[in-house]
């Protein structure tokens, strides 16, 4: 070939971009499932600091604070948000938290919300942790 007629061919080109193709169709849901799995620890921190503001109430109160009380500011309540600090979970006490017992879930939303492995998270008093999800046994673990 003379100088000219250097370059690439279309073949060429065509197996590059097939090349390409293959490996972002690998890479990409795989990048999106790790990106869902980090954002779950927003939920699990978010829950952990409601348990320990509800034992602190508690503790002032004599009863565990209800969902009414999340956003109001301590000593009255519990001064947290009703989202995680991105807004990838929505958090609720649910109904009946009283003197003895309370239940606090987090609940995937906006984009999260594709996470199916692990759509919501719970704590109570007790510390007892559950979640629920096609992969739930493991959502506390990692």
């Amino acid at each position: 070939r003379s100088a000219a007629e250097r370059g690439v061919t279309l073949i060429e080109l065509v197996i590059v971009i097939v090349v390409v193709g293959v490996l972002a169709a690998i890479a990409i849901p795989s990048y999106r499932q790790y990106v869902l799995r980090t954002h779950r620890t927003e939920a699990k921190t978010a829950l952990l600091n409601l348990a320990a503001a509800q034992e602190k109430f508690y503790l002032q109160n004599n009863t565990y604070a209800t969902d009414d009380l999340l956003e109001t500011a301590p000593p009255a309540g519990l001064g947290l948000s009703a989202t995680t600090e991105n807004g990838w979970y929505t958090i609720v006490i649910a109904a009946g938290a009283n003197a003895d017992e309370f239940s606090a879930t987090a609940t995937a939303a906006g984009v999260q919300a594709s996470d199916i492995k692990c759509a919501t998270f719970t704590i109570n008093q007790a510390g007892v942790k559950s979640a629920t999800g096609t992969a739930a046994a493991e959502c506390w673990e990692k």
